[in-house]
């Protein structure tokens, strides 16, 4: 597998930030190539063309179904986070999540 491409979608909260680092730590631990950047959602056009994965925080479950749209017309998956590891910051349960969706 090439190098993944994640854009974590938050408000701008720092959480977010840290729950990236995380998750590049863990993609690290298991030999992964990642690129993980945390921004808010406004910016999801300026980095949708290099992008893998879009990863929406929990608390943004009201805008997943209009980011899920960039399905529709670019490469790229979008999944929502679950609450139980991202209010924890876990970043091994972020990862594994990922992982999943991206199998599918």
């Amino acid at each position: 597998m090439s190098k993944l491409n994640v854009l974590l979608v938050c408000g701008s909260g720092l959480s977010s930030g840290f729950m990236a680092a995380n998750i590049r730590k863990a993609a690290k631990k298991r030999g992964l190539e990642m690129d993980v950047r945390a921004r808010s959602e406004s910016e999801i056009e300026s980095y949708i063309q290099e992008i893998d994965c879009i990863m929406v925080g929990p608390h943004l479950a009201y805008l997943a179904e209009e980011i899920k749209d960039y399905e529709k017309t670019c490469d790229v998956k979008v999944m929502l986070m679950r609450g139980d590891y991202y209010a924890s910051l876990d970043g091994e349960k972020a990862l594994d999540h990922l992982m999943d969706v991206l199998e599918k």
